[in-house]
């Protein structure tokens, strides 16, 4: 079934042609880990603490909770320019704040186009049509504060793979699938808080928690050749540094965790060198609802650290929040080289005028240099929104520049 292989090793693509590559892999349409938005782009790709726009229904729902009035925004991506190829990505959303219901209504779209292809019979090299892959995800969701300092979030998503029309001749399905997922997320922004030695934290500190892509395993063929979706784990944390009139910084940070049953493993040389791990097919694997258990304590402790990407980030804005104002964004990305070894450095901008807003992300991987060009290194991502009808900022308080 060389082109359903041949799909399996783009979507590996998709999240960084890392140099740990899965037969099976990990989990199904990682499409669905890829840092949507520019400003969290710029930032290292650390916003589940921050979370305070319209992309938080990625990062962290629960930070909508904090925020009124409305938004929309529209992010594109040219994804991997290293290998030249017809790949995009684009991410809309939209939130609403509704008093009635003593919340925000949200939602979004997530499209990741892998271009056209070449159809070709199994006896022969000869084209004999042609079709179109993508992935893509529509999610609604709903965020409330419980209580001044706390906020929840919950999303519902619709997942739809294309990654074929037909099925081979060896094969009854196609490659085509669909599946749903969920994610269950929290804030904590406290307006007043007093730390021993440190001082006044009140409005200067978010901690947000969100576990996503809770759900059903994905087939493109049938149940037996099933693959998890890809359960995600995040801590962040969120920190003003300083606030003037017209200045400010914050620092992110984030961990993440994959939490899916990687099945049997065995060792072999990888498709770009050194060691791969090479999920097997002996054992099916767990559910979601098992995995976000078990997926703690599969390998030993120090296997379990070293599995937890970290990610973060510096964003300093000049301005006042009913006037014009820019930003400038600086971040680090770190995945442990035994585990995907994706390390970059991210830089961003934005503006902020009225209701408009406009912010750009770059990524870099020349200071790791290792003799050849990474496949994320200058990824573009751009993004434009309306943001309307939200109570005026207050100049000490998350958000900030939104």
């Amino acid at each position: 079934m060389k082109r359903f292989v041949m799909f399996l090793l783009l979507g590996f693509m998709v999240v960084g042609m890392t140099q740990r590559i899965y037969a099976q892999g990990e989990a199904a349409v990682p499409f669905l880990l890829l840092a949507p938005d520019s400003r969290a782009g710029g930032i290292g790709e650390s916003g589940t603490g921050l979370a305070d726009n319209s992309a938080a229904i990625f990062w962290n729902p629960a930070g909508i909770a904090f925020l009124t009035g409305s938004e929309v925004s529209i992010t594109h991506s040219n994804w991997l320019p290293q290998f030249n190829l017809d790949l995009f990505y684009d991410y809309l959303t939209y939130r609403q704040y509704i008093d009635d219901i003593g919340g925000s209504l949200t939602a979004s779209v997530t499209y990741m186009n892998y271009g056209e292809f070449v159809r070709t019979a199994s006896n022969s090299p000869d084209p004999i049509g042609t079709f179109r892959s993508f992935d893509a995800a529509f999610t609604v969701g709903y965020a409330t504060k419980v209580s001044t300092d706390w906020g929840l979030g919950f999303n519902f998503r619709v997942i739809h793979s294309k990654l074929s029309d037909q099925p081979t001749e060896e094969e009854q399905g196609k490659g085509v699938a669909t599946t749903v997922s969920f994610d269950l997320a929290a804030m904590w922004r406290p307006q007043e808080l007093n730390i021993p030695f440190i001082g006044d934290m009140g409005n200067r500190l978010s901690i947000g928690v969100n576990l996503s892509n809770l759900g059903p395993k994905i087939y493109y063929i049938d149940q037996a050749q099933a693959d998890p979706i890809p359960t995600n784990f995040r801590l962040g944390f969120a920190v003003r540094v300083f606030e003037e009139e017209f200045n400010s910084l914050t620092y992110t940070l984030d961990f993440s965790k994959l939490l899916v049953d990687k099945g049997n493993a065995s060792t072999d040389q990888g498709l770009f060198g050194g060691d791969t791990t090479r999920t097997g097919s002996t054992t099916e694997r767990k559910d979601f609802y098992e995995a976000i258990f078990t997926a703690w304590g599969d390998q030993p402790f120090s296997e379990e650290l070293r599995d937890i990407v970290t990610s973060m980030g510096l964003e300093y804005w000049y301005g006042k929040p009913e006037d014009f104002m820019f930003a400038l964004r600086a971040g680090y990305f770190y995945e442990d080289p035994s585990f995907g070894n994706r390390k970059f450095i991210t830089l961003g901008a934005g503006i902020r005028y009225d209701i408009y807003g406009f912010d750009f992300s770059y990524i870099t991987t020349d200071v790791f240099k290792d003799g050849e060009n990474h496949p994320l290194s200058d990824t573009l991502r751009f993004t434009l929104f309306i943001g309307w009808g939200g109570q005026p900022q207050q100049s000490h308080g998350f958000p900030r520049g939104i």
